[in-house]
């Protein structure tokens, strides 16, 4: 038999990773998925990404905590099967309580030595810059010029 061992390079640096981990950590402190935080009960970290695809036919929750990714689809193999609207067709809806059960119950089983603890900074110093008004800027031209930056 033939051993093949995978190629491996990095995707990203440790920085980069952290920074998207922060982004992400957004989509369930404010956005999509903040329903995991009052509905389901998770005070730890996670981040998050949900998703939908056109005429609600695919909608799915990738869930990001320190020791486990975890991605959730629903859907189905034939593209005329579709829920009959966005507010019951989006991923924050039928993938991410799958997502919250599956989680909830990892946490519970101490076997499998998931912690609840938080994501690993990196040891460089990491500064974020923030230019949310660049897109005034370009294109209605009538906003002072603004930046801000936050260090993790």
């Amino acid at each position: 038999l033939d051993r093949f061992v995978p190629e491996k390079r990095e995707a990203m640096d440790e920085v980069t990773a952290y920074k998207m981990i922060e982004l992400m950590k957004g989509v369930v402190e404010s956005g999509t998925s903040i329903r995991l935080r009052y509905k389901y009960g998770f005070d730890n970290p996670v981040a998050g990404k949900t998703g939908t695809t056109q005429n609600q036919s695919d909608g799915w929750f990738m869930g990001i905590t320190p020791d486990l990714t975890t991605g959730i689809w629903v859907g189905a193999e034939d593209r005329s099967v579709h829920f009959r609207s966005i507010r019951l067709g989006q991923g924050a809806n039928m993938a991410l309580p799958i997502w919250a059960l599956f989680m909830k119950k990892v946490y519970n089983d101490p076997s499998l030595g998931i912690s609840k603890g938080d994501f690993d900074k990196p040891l460089k110093d990491i500064s974020i810059e923030f230019d949310c008004e660049e897109y005034d800027r370009r294109h209605a031209g009538n906003v002072d010029n603004y930046s801000d930056e936050e260090e993790f």
